[in-house]
């Protein structure tokens, strides 16, 4: 059997280990509504974790499903099963019945690990699946209750002997059709991140607290709230329950974070917020991903908090962000630079890479790529050509070097032969102060090509007199043709977890009911 060398040896569920190592016992790594963890604490729980999964029959790359909120309970499990050698699967804890079904078929788990009050939905959802569960909170039968699990273990474990190439963890990606996506990743993954990003562009410190929106499930969450703390020996700040303004003011105000991660929906809304004065005075930067920030809120968020936004794009598949905005340096409305470590090249339709200024296919190559999506090799061989991978998205590179978002390559509308970026007239629109948020998207009307506009307003709920005001602040800031031939007011737009529009819920949606048509 061959052996691994020292070099190649690399384990990412020691990162606490290290903060021990650097003297770091008795700092405080965790600040949670179940508990507060100093990283001597934390390391016993992850140990204790590693032993427990091992005596609930997790054998080695065996994969764990875990179903929690943001409590210590999840750097514990996860930590403590890839420190074990087994591969935690964190997932949401809000998704779709026949999701869990799929995680648990594609993923051959035999254990869940979730909170209490999900226990019987998951039950429920997986009946027949011959599942185990791991439970915050609970017991009962085949239930073994996670902090009496705990407490029983020994206190000290050595970590499995695992190559940097070996997988550590899985993370889901949800697209707009079929089922989510296994992307795997690797252990040299979570360091690379780190080092990059949180190091070289937010210039994270030991000093500093962190908080993020976005759940750790979620890869944007996962380094905001777990890998970059641990491996700076901050602080991290978690909050569980649904993330609202008013949960997250009273956070920010009780722990007064540093470094604040949110999106550009949250930013938005906090933004507008009239309780919020105040409350993010203890920040020093402010990090957006998920989906392109406009720079109508980069502008209102300055005006009223006086901290810069450093928006960027990262993706599941590249584990955090690779291109960013730099603190001191931004501009507002793009993407920003390459992160240090990262490569990005523009592609036409044809595949042909593209010089200087351009509008193209966005390609990334960076080591914390993942290195494939389970189960679906045709998908892997289409978006991993080699150390390339294929965003998906279309972006423009100018002169300067700086990237702006233009779309993803099949949201680009085509209208009257012409190409509209619902990108470009959403920044547009959401700069109308009547525009608490907008979707736009491309219809079939009357046997043609039309652009329709779901807004968010606020104040008096709109009608055609804002409708025609909305097509004409378009016309006056974008090309003559660039308009919303269709709007739809909507109390609520289809939004992912961390925020994002889904546009393919709006295209799905009927235009019946639409407040305005076309004149």
């Amino acid at each position: 059997m061959a052996t691994v060398t020292p070099d190649e040896h690399l384990n990412a569920g020691t990162l606490v280990d290290r903060q021990l190592e650097a003297g770091r016992a008795e700092k405080v790594a965790y600040v949670a509504a179940d508990a507060r963890l100093t990283y001597a604490a934390l390391a016993d729980q992850v140990n204790r974790a590693g032993h427990l999964l091992r005596d609930l029959g997790v054998r080695r790359e065996q994969r764990v499903l875990l179903v929690l909120d943001d409590t210590t309970a999840f750097p514990v499990l996860f930590l403590g099963a890839m420190k074990m050698g087994a591969v935690p699967v964190p997932v949401s804890a809000m998704d779709q019945v026949q999701n869990f079904q799929h995680f648990v078929a594609d993923t051959y788990t035999e254990l869940v690990v979730c909170d209490l009050p999900l226990l019987e939905r998951l039950q429920v959802a997986l009946a027949g699946a011959g599942v185990r569960y791991l439970v915050r909170g609970g017991d009962g039968a085949g239930v073994t209750e996670l902090d009496g699990g705990l407490a029983a273990q020994p206190a000290e474990l050595d970590p499995v002997i695992t190559h940097r190439d070996d997988m550590a963890f899985w993370l889901y990606s949800s697209g707009s059709t079929g089922k989510p996506k296994g992307v795997v990743h690797l252990h040299h993954d979570i360091p690379y991140t780190c080092e990059h990003y949180a190091g070289q562009v937010l210039g994270l410190r030991d000093d500093d607290v962190t908080f993020s929106t976005t759940k750790l499930f979620h890869a944007y969450g996962l380094g905001n709230g777990l890998s970059f703390p641990l491996w700076f020996g901050a602080t991290a700040v978690l909050m569980t329950g649904p993330t609202k303004p008013p949960a997250i003011l009273e956070t920010l105000r009780r722990h007064r974070p540093s470094v604040f991660f949110s999106v550009p929906a949250l930013f938005g809304a906090l933004a507008r917020d009239p309780d919020a004065d105040g409350a993010l005075d203890s920040v020093r930067v402010c990090a957006s991903a998920a989906e392109p920030l406009p720079a109508a809120t980069v502008q209102r968020w300055r005006e009223r908090f006086g901290i810069e936004i450093v928006d960027g794009i990262g993706s599941t598949e590249m584990l955090h962000i690779y291109c960013s905005n730099r603190p001191g340096a931004l501009e507002p409305g793009t993407s920003g630079r390459p992160v240090p470590g990262y490569e990005l090249r523009l592609v036409d339709e044809a595949g042909a890479v593209l010089d200087g200024p351009a509008v193209g296919g966005l390609e990334v190559r960076g080591d914390s790529c993942a290195a494939l999506y389970w189960h679906q090799h045709e998908k892997s061989k289409r978006s991993m050509r080699g150390d390339w991978f294929v965003t998906g998205d279309r972006y423009e590179r100018r002169a300067d070097g700086v990237y702006a978002y233009v779309g993803r390559l099949d949201d680009m509308l085509k209208v009257g032969g012409l190409w509209v970026s619902p990108v470009d007239m959403e920044q547009v629109l959401i700069e109308h102060p009547r525009v608490r948020g907008v979707g736009v998207v491309g219809v079939r009307l009357d046997d043609a090509s039309r652009i329709a506009a779901f807004v968010e307003c606020d104040g008096i709920p709109g009608d055609e007199m804002l409708a025609a005001e909305l097509r004409e602040w378009c016309k006056q800031r974008m090309r003559r043709y660039e308009y919303p031939h269709v709007v739809r007011f909507v109390e609520e737009l289809p939004r992912t977890l961390t925020g994002k529009v889904q546009r393919f819920a709006l295209r799905d949606a009927l235009l019946d009911a639409v407040v305005s048509r076309p004149g």
